[in-house]
């Protein structure tokens, strides 16, 4: 194996490691994204609208 050959195996696997990390990053700043509100379509959003719900549930039935 050449020093060419061991050069290119270099940036060919430097290449691939780092689409990977590219595209873990690219998933978790997504993912991460919903879980911040937004107004109402985002899942936090939706989890604080079903605590609320249940809490009033809650309430409803400690009063019979």
């Amino acid at each position: 194996m050449s020093a060419l050959d061991m050069a290119a195996l270099a940036v060919a696997v430097t290449t691939v490691i780092g689409s990977f990390i590219g595209s873990v990053r690219w998933l978790v700043k997504h993912y991460l994204n919903e879980l911040k509100p937004n107004s109402g379509s985002s899942m936090r959003d939706q989890v604080n609208r079903l605590e609320a719900r249940v809490d009033t549930i809650i309430l409803l039935l400690e009063k019979r």
